[in-house]
């Protein structure tokens, strides 16, 4: 049963990708996303679809309990994957080379290369993945050659302030299966917008880590907090503020 539910959580078909739907622009609640169990682990669903760069999009979430077997060792043929470290400690182990990620630590994961997860923490481990297949051809030695796969401890970057609160970057390069992956932080130290609304060519998300803020995306307002998340389509006017006088801050990547 156990391995029924690992395959429907990493392993998504995509022999339907000509019956999925466009992503929409708006808002994505934790609460809203429905809970499947199964001994060790919990997954969250939270949406499969197209976008205007990929074929195939989809996201979950995973929690694995204390002591809970690692993921099963297995590599994407055709799919590129990042992941996020919500809270726990997880040892991500790619060709043989492990690596332990506390809360905000992420991998952007290249297709075709083995990989097992595990908690090695005192507490459950729940992470975010993206999963995805670009429109274009996937280019294996672009991704190799900007890097490979990256994993990232948030506490190895360098924080930059600035006047509203500060950043940290973790990567803005191109990937197999993008032309333009680009991840960071950003926290606001007081109530206010991050920017003036803008629109770009890049799809994106917001995911938020800890406050609560409002986006407006093409005119309409979405509220969110820890563990919801914004995806905007392209061309779409937004903007972000924080809605409180205590700090807020989330992650932001987009793609192309």
């Amino acid at each position: 049963m156990k391995s029924i539910f690992i395959y429907l959580i990493c392993f998504m078909p995509l022999t339907t990708i000509a019956q999925l739907n466009p992503i929409k622009s708006g808002l994505y609640r934790w609460s809203d996303h429905k809970v499947i169990s199964n001994g060790d682990r919990t997954g969250r669903p939270v949406f499969e679809g197209t976008s205007p760069h990929f074929e195939y999009l989809e996201m979950h979430a995973t929690t694995q309990e204390v002591g809970a077997d690692p993921s099963t060792a297995h590599a994407n043929e055709d799919i590129e994957e990042i992941l996020i470290v919500k809270e726990g400690l997880m040892q991500v182990t790619i060709e043989e080379e492990s690596t332990v990620l506390a809360a905000n630590g992420v991998i952007s994961l290249m297709p075709q290369q083995m990989h097992s997860l595990s908690n090695v923490g005192d507490s459950p481990l729940t992470y975010f993945v993206i999963r995805y297949k670009a429109r274009k051809p996937m280019d294996i030695s672009r991704g190799i050659a900007s890097g490979g796969s990256l994993v990232i401890n948030a506490d190895s970057l360098k924080f930059q302030p600035n006047d509203r609160g500060g950043s940290r970057s973790y990567f803005d390069r191109s990937t197999a299966m993008c032309e333009r992956l680009e991840m960071h932080t950003t926290t606001l130290e007081g109530k206010g917008p991050s920017h003036e609304p803008h629109a770009h060519k890049e799809s994106e998300i917001i995911l938020m880590i800890s406050g609560e803020t409002v986006m407006t995306i093409d005119g309409k307002e979405y509220h969110a907090t820890s563990g919801d998340f914004y995806f905007i389509e392209p061309q779409l006017l937004h903007g972000i503020r924080n809605v409180t006088d205590q700090p807020t801050s989330y992650f932001a990547f987009k793609w192309k």
